[in-house]
């Protein structure tokens, strides 16, 4: 079996309401999708969902390094030759991690469609029998989060995880709206996006003690290992690193450090699937249980992560929520109520819609 073209689509996502987090705030979500088809017939999906702040990539340049550096690569290659593609990857271009990611993921999906299964049966197999998702609220008034937990809670979520990571007393104040709404039956999480500093997260983790956080994640900037460890050396809440962890390199730095409790592995910032099992294996060995999040990924990026997610016993959480952002998908998923549910078909185990994505599309090319 060989690649033989790579179709390339730089498309806008419809939210249901803006997406807003410490550092930025999107009416719509850039995404850029990828369809690789081969000699026998089968095609396979993926998607990048790059982020300046966090992967270091743009919605145009992501389009661009795969049209004219990436894609190339793979054609007259054998899908399953995962790890010679990623050494392909290495040595063109370092970095881009959604980029690389997208391609990753089509050709996982391909992989499932050959084997004729599921792709979470090629992963590790099924090692949690139900997927629970949160719901995760965007910054707003301490008043508008409350509001919007709570009627997230009546709909049958039992997790809220919050963004946060503008002034401190605010945050503070969203933290304890949300708790009240939602009472004390229901996990709450709590996401800076990098937006306090040392002193500022000792602060609000001391004065939201008694708000049962279940952890706060990625406090402080991205590189600053060593606060974040200050942090977790004190805190009664377990801290969580997300965007200062995108390669293993990254991930040896904080198991040095002690300076996280849990570690939240992405797709996106991983480079795909291949390079997110290495991330899972590691933190494995040095008992630092994952989460697999999310970068408000279509059906394609999140049933990718999904797959992983069921797959591996190291992954005890979850952030497949993209598909609930989105007024329309490019894919069906079903939810029922906060359980993620999965088909029996192979690959990532979705009918993509290719006439919705050519009337999102914005621009487009085919590499053969």
């Amino acid at each position: 079996m060989k690649i033989t073209k790579i179709d390339v689509f730089a498309a806008r996502l419809p939210l249901k309401e803006p997406f807003i987090i410490s550092y930025v705030r999107l009416e719509d979500m850039p995404t850029i999708f990828v369809r690789i088809e081969t000699d026998t017939g089968i095609i396979g999906w993926g998607e990048a969902v790059p982020d300046q702040n966090v992967t270091g990539e743009t919605w145009e340049s992501t389009y661009q390094v795969i049209h004219q550096e990436l894609a190339p690569l793979l054609l007259n290659e054998n899908p399953f030759s995962i790890d010679k593609i990623h050494q392909k990857f290495t040595k063109m271009i370092l970095g881009v991690p959604s980029a690389k990611a997208a391609l990753d993921i089509a050709l996982y999906d391909i992989m499932g469609k050959a084997a004729n299964v599921p792709l979470y049966q090629l992963l590790g197999g099924s090692s949690h029998e139900v997927l629970r998702v949160p719901q995760v609220l965007s910054i707003k008034t301490p008043v508008e989060m409350a509001n919007d937990a709570h009627r997230y809670v009546s709909e049958g979520f039992r997790s809220i995880k919050i963004k946060v990571g503008t002034d401190v007393a605010t945050d503070i104040e969203r933290i304890r709206h949300v708790r009240q709404a939602i009472g004390d039956g229901i996990q709450l999480r709590v996401d800076a996006n990098q937006g306090w500093n040392r002193l500022e997260t000792l602060r609000i983790i001391r004065e939201t003690a008694d708000c049962q956080v279940d952890w706060f994640e990625q406090p402080v900037i991205a590189h600053d290992v060593k606060s974040l460890a200050e942090i977790r050396a004190v805190s009664p809440v377990s801290i969580m690193i997300d965007e200062g962890v995108s390669s293993t390199v990254d991930l040896l730095s904080v198991i040095e450090h002690r300076a996280a409790d849990l570690v939240n592995i992405k797709l996106m910032k991983a480079g795909g699937i291949y390079p997110a099992l290495a991330l899972t294996s590691m933190a494995a060995a040095a008992g630092i249980p994952c989460q697999l999040g999310s970068m408000v990924e279509s059906a394609i990026g999140t049933m990718a992560g999904a797959h992983l997610a069921k797959a591996q016993s190291n992954i005890h959480t979850n952030e497949m929520v993209g598909p609930l952002n989105f007024t329309k998908d490019v894919a069906s998923i079903t939810f029922n109520k906060d359980v993620l549910q999965f088909t029996d078909l192979p690959g990532l185990g979705i009918e993509v819609d290719e006439a919705y994505i050519q009337e999102i599309t914005k621009f487009s090319c085919v590499v053969q």
